[in-house]
């Protein structure tokens, strides 16, 4: 009686623990898968971990960019957080064929966070290409940076599981690097008083929804029309197994109980 009181007991406290305590695990994590714009054939992932001492850490591997320069990388979003989705060619206003910078952020927003490889991240620094990562020769990307607490906008973890990931600069002309003969120079650029930037350097590449248990809906067809979400009783695997021990033990006690009853 006293074994089956305590198995009792225990299972019942790891089924509460555990189903408080999952989403904090999966809390600090959300993804991205990368998706190509432009038809420029890039795909990839990207993580985006909250640090426990405030902190973010950036992870992004990405395949098919534009081979040996740099391409701007941001995390797109707002402070008030909101609802974005990835651009689609519905979104290419003038159809001229060309999904600009400009079409594209009014589905993923400004640029939040610049992921440049060293210094400032501000929005000022989006496209500071000398500070951006460059594609290796086979036009693979990757990316690894941990940011203080310090460097990080205000609202940007708390509205982590509301951005976007993306990546500019494709080929239009295909000539392996950025110039005004491929789409002429870059009006988003312009605005911010750069000039002689190409069109091509700022047009989106590649971009990513964040999913993951921070983020309050699966990402299909965009944030808006998502159509899941996460669940306290979304167990990890090895505490599962935990409780189905637990459990096969406690089934074994009664029968056990049972029988010495009929004796």
């Amino acid at each position: 009686m006293v074994k089956f009181r305590f198995c009792f007991v225990v299972l019942a406290l790891l089924v509460l623990m555990l189903a408080g305590v999952s989403p904090g695990w999966a809390d600090t994590t959300v993804t991205a898968k990368l998706k190509e714009s432009n038809h420029s054939g890039v795909t990839g992932t990207a993580s985006l971990t909250a640090t426990d001492d405030g902190g973010l850490r950036v992870v992004i591997h990405a395949r098919g960019l534009v081979p040996g320069i740099p391409h701007a990388q941001h995390i797109h979003g707002s402070t008030g957080g909101g609802h974005y989705m990835c651009p689609s060619a519905a979104d290419d206003t003038n159809g001229d064929g060309l999904l600009t910078n400009e079409e594209a952020a009014g589905e993923y927003g400004n640029v939040f966070f610049a992921l440049t490889t060293r210094g400032d991240t501000s929005p000022k620094s989006g496209l500071a290409l000398n500070r951006m990562p460059v594609a290796d020769a086979s036009g693979h990307l990757d990316y690894q940076r941990t940011f203080s607490a310090d460097e990080l906008p205000k609202g940007l973890l708390e509205h982590l599981s509301q951005s976007h990931v993306v990546q500019h600069g494709i080929d239009v002309n295909h000539n392996g690097r950025y110039d005004m003969a491929g789409a002429g120079v870059s009006t988003f650029a312009q605005n911010l008083g750069l000039n002689g930037v190409p069109e091509e350097a700022t047009d989106p590449a590649s971009c990513g929804v964040v999913t993951g248990a921070m983020a309050p809906m699966s990402p299909h067809g965009g944030v808006e029309t998502g159509g899941g979400s996460s669940s306290a009783l979304d167990l990890p695997v090895a505490a599962v197994g935990v409780l189905l021990v637990l459990a096969s033990l406690l089934g074994l006690l009664m029968v056990r109980r049972g029988h010495a009853a009929q004796r």
